[in-house]
């Protein structure tokens, strides 16, 4: 069973690598064309998306899965229509590919040009969230590249129904259905094959929990680009505005609970914790606050911290909070405990708020705006396909530029070197 599930992966990925080929010539036409008529398929099929997911979810719900994990994989007639709509919206960007980076002149009379280029075919693990498949193979398919998709099993029937508009577009702009595939199994073997499949995958990005990403990182032989958990931070300095950091770290923590921008942690400096802990509170009752022992003494509401608190992604209306004395010792806790994800701070100081976005080295950093603007889409992107955690190739909101790489065109007329 085990030969036929890395036999049945390796086929996948060598007829995405034969697409890819196809798709680094195709016109920018093409590909919007593929977009548009993915975008539209997804509208029409609004229906049977909904079907599908609604067979998620009643799993998900007899499998006792929180909260948070049921509002990551729910889909409403709203949230399709956010999907097709950020197809659209890609269809509508200019198409990376083949952009000149830099040209320069050679004495030898060598002209060069660095010129951006598709990566190739890419590999994305993913997890409950049906969405991933379209923003995916939306900007894979525009930045030239084919996709091998694995959704979690939690997904399955939404992320079939979405991938099966997305090559309703291709098919209808004369495209290879294999640009973007799914893997159909739901044995995890298939998995580690991809993992392994060095040979003709160029790329893998993981869209998940820690143990997706520990799983591969220990299994990959393919390059990665690691979108880590999102333990984020939101630093309250002394010269904030109380009022407006209420309202941020209400929305940063409650607007969507179960994405990876939502904030985590609050640090606080102790000159403000009492007259900011009680108002946040007020604002936020049905959220838990844990707390150090200056906040538990600022309002007793707070509840005793761990310290494990400090690390841990909630995904969930629960907010750790960490008083300190000022931004140094903020700048210290937050570089401690931050996966690297997105960390802001709330000041109404210039200087301060240089300091923090400069030293935090988190591939996100903000003042004065709330964590879950950490997103591609909000970064102009259309979508994203993950926000990369690491420093190399790709860094923050992962779209269309960051799925290319480049190449060096060499233009000579004769010459032999010396």
């Amino acid at each position: 069973m085990n030969d036929e599930i890395k036999d049945y992966v390796y086929k996948l990925a060598a007829d995405a690598e034969k697409a890819a080929r196809t798709l680094a010539t195709a016109s920018t036409r093409e590909k919007n064309d593929a977009l548009r008529a993915a975008a539209t398929a997804l509208r029409q099929k609004s229906a049977d998306i909904l079907a599908a997911n609604a067979k998620d979810i009643e799993k998900a719900k007899k499998d006792g899965k929180p909260a948070a994990f049921i509002d990551r994989l729910l889909l409403d007639e709203a949230r399709v229509a956010a999907i097709a709509d950020a197809v659209d919206s890609i269809a509508e960007l200019p198409d990376p590919v083949g952009r000149e980076l830099a040209k320069f002149d050679r004495p030898s009379g060598l002209k060069i040009e660095r010129v951006a280029v598709p990566i190739g075919v890419i590999g994305m693990i993913y997890e409950s969230r049906p969405n991933v498949g379209a923003d995916a193979g939306a900007l894979c398919l525009k930045s030239g590249n084919a996709v091998i998709l694995r959704g979690g099993s939690e997904s399955y029937h939404s992320s079939h129904a979405i991938v099966g508009c997305m090559k309703a577009g291709l098919k209808a702009a004369g495209l290879p259905e294999e640009i973007i595939q799914i893997i159909e199994t739901t044995d995890r073997a298939a998995v580690k094959h991809l993992l392994k499949c060095a040979e003709h995958v160029d790329l893998i990005i993981p869209r998940g929990g820690k143990g997706l990403v520990k799983l591969v990182i220990d299994e990959a032989a393919v390059p990665t680009l690691q979108h880590l958990d999102g333990n984020c931070h939101t630093y309250v300095h002394q010269a904030a505005d109380l009022t407006k950091a209420v309202a941020l770290i209400k929305n940063a923590k409650l607007r969507r609970t179960g994405i990876c921008g939502a904030t985590e942690s609050l640090v606080v400096d102790k000159s403000v914790a009492g007259d900011l802990l009680p108002q946040l509170l007020d604002a936020m009752p049905d959220c838990e606050f844990r707390g150090d022992a200056t906040a538990r003494s600022a309002d007793s509401r707070v509840k005793e911290a761990s310290e494990d608190d400090w690390g841990t992604e909630y995904l969930d209306a629960i907010l750790s909070v960490k008083t300190v004395d000022g931004l140094e010792e903020a700048v210290d806790f937050v570089s401690r405990h931050s996966s690297a994800h997105t960390d802001a701070i709330v000041t109404e100081d210039p200087a301060a708020a240089t300091t923090f976005l400069n030293a935090i080295d988190s591939a996100v950093v903000m003042h004065n705006a709330s964590t879950q603007f950490s997103d591609g889409g909000e970064f102009g992107m259309g979508a994203e396909i993950g926000i990369a955690t690491g420093k190399i190739h790709a860094r923050g909101p992962v779209g269309l530029e960051q799925l290319t790489t480049f190449k060096y065109m060499v233009k000579g007329d004769g010459q032999t070197r010396p």
